[in-house]
């Protein structure tokens, strides 16, 4: 009797598996940080005898050649990948015995890449599951556009016709098993649901229900910003990892915090953000890390870039390290636990800012003066007294449903290199809940600004009687 776990990477939206019988398993698509792979191995009683990749990943570093190094097991990579290391090639129709009358049938389903292979998990000759990586997703494909712009309309017209093969090839009952599509900006969409089949997918995925021509032009126009960091993870996949490091960075002081900060280099806070408004090391940046830390500030930081951690605890540390390596920021240059008390030089006080709700934005801004600057379509409004400025840090599609009159639009990830752009005045930044609008804060209070986080939900807004739009009509 088969078995598939899943092993979840949340941060990044991912998911990895271990899939076998009694004695022996493959695991599909492995993150970076095996010792999670190897212990739910460890858990089953099997020995992992082979790691296999759907596709060279670009959001996250692979830990499968360290893997496959530490268990002695096959590497299988799809044999149109371009890698630098030795590994088994697999072509489509290729078959892999994993267990006594279990195996993987690849299956060739270019478009997300276009060497991306999927994997029929069959149990004596039974289609039982199939591992679609970033082909077909859960209501979703992943997106065409990582690898080469000019091959994007071409592997999204792929990813219709894999699709199609899957639907075709397999039972309406095969559980369909895929990596992305859970918050990673590597799907075209956000899944809707935890699992899914190839009979449901053939009745709400838009690759099997739209003809080519429709389905290209909407998963083209719905794209949006590539995370910057994605740039780096192709290569480094190709290159072949090194193996992960999680062990404690150099642990640093006060004075030596003030130097990194003077020196250009980032400081990044990991507390919760209601922590940080509250007292930290003016200069420092907030990322929290119980948020998605490893997707914002990969996507922020210059690559390269020293980074020192602050944290409250060690446990922390340790956690933010280890996402951290999934994208391939490996070692921080210092890191220090505690309070601000500890951060900060003798003589001077911690920084701190107000948070607020979108209630309290209604209370000091003139309402009627913002829907008056949002029927203008003014982008770069403030309220009357000239010192309100409304700065909305989400991205362009959450924008496109609507938006404060007359606030300003910078999507958080471009905000670092935009910060000249936001008007004068008191700044009032918010995002969809607050995750995004803290990253955004400390950006601006690290620059000088006064600023006020708004900590809610966008929800919130409309609730509190501050005008909405969409450009074309009041909301």
């Amino acid at each position: 009797m088969f078995f598939i776990d899943t092993i979840e990477t949340e941060g990044l939206g991912n998911r990895s598996y271990l899939a076998g019988g009694a004695a022996t398993a493959a695991v599909v698509d492995p993150p970076r940080d095996i010792d999670r792979v190897i212990a739910a191995a460890a858990a089953r009683g099997v020995r992992i005898s082979h790691v296999v990749e759907t596709h060279l990943h670009n959001d996250y570093v692979t830990g499968g050649l360290d893997l496959a190094r530490l268990t002695g097991a096959a590497y299988l990579v799809p044999a149109g990948a371009r890698v630098s290391f030795a590994r088994t090639p697999v072509a489509d129709g290729d078959t892999v015995a994993v267990d006594d009358g279990i195996a993987l049938r690849a299956l060739a389903t270019p478009g997300h890449t276009p060497h991306h292979t999927s994997y029929v998990l069959e149990e004596h000759g039974r289609v039982a599951a199939v591992f679609t990586g970033g082909s077909l997703l859960i209501g979703s494909v992943g997106r065409p556009d990582l690898v080469e712009p000019r091959l994007t309309e071409e592997l999204a017209r792929a990813q219709h016709a894999s699709a199609h093969r899957l639907a075709a090839e397999l039972p309406d009952e095969t559980a369909v098993l895929p990596t992305h599509g859970f918050g990673s900006f590597c799907s075209s969409a956000q899944s809707e649901g935890d699992a899914t089949t190839i009979g449901k997918e053939k009745s709400v995925n838009d690759a099997l229900v739209k003809d080519v021509d429709r389905f290209v032009s909407d998963l083209l126009a719905g794209l949006e910003d590539v995370p910057a960091y994605y740039a780096h993870m192709g290569p480094a996949n190709a290159a072949g990892p090194d193996p992960v490091d999680l062990s404690t960075p150099p642990l640093t002081d006060a004075a030596d915090i003030a130097e990194r900060l003077a020196a250009g280099e980032w400081v990044v806070d990991l507390r919760n953000r209601i922590a940080f408004a509250e007292g930290h090391v003016a200069g420092s940046f907030n990322f929290e890390a119980d948020g998605k830390i490893a997707t914002y500030l990969a996507w922020m930081i210059p690559w390269g870039k020293p980074v020192t951690l602050l944290a409250e605890s060690p446990a922390q540390l340790a956690a933010a390290q280890r996402e951290l390596v999934r994208v391939g920021l490996d070692r921080p240059a210092a890191a220090a636990t505690g309070t601000p008390r500890d951060w900060i030089p003798e003589g001077h006080d911690p920084r701190s800012f107000p948070r607020a709700t979108f209630a309290d934005l209604a209370d000091v801004a003139d309402l009627a003066d913002l829907a008056d600057l949002g029927t203008r379509g003014t982008r770069g409004a403030r309220g009357a007294d000239s010192t309100t400025v409304v700065l909305d840090v989400r991205r362009d599609s959450e924008r496109a449903r609507g938006w404060i009159a007359g606030s300003v639009h910078i999507p958080v990830h471009d905000l670092h290199r935009r910060l000249t752009e936001v008007p004068p005045g008191t700044v009032w930044v918010h995002c969809a809940g607050g995750m995004r609008a803290a990253i955004a804060a400390s950006l601006l209070d690290a620059a000088g600004r006064d600023v006020v986080a708004v900590d809610d939900s966008f929800d919130a807004a409309h609730e509190a009687g501050l005008p909405l739009t969409d450009g074309d009509r009041d909301l």
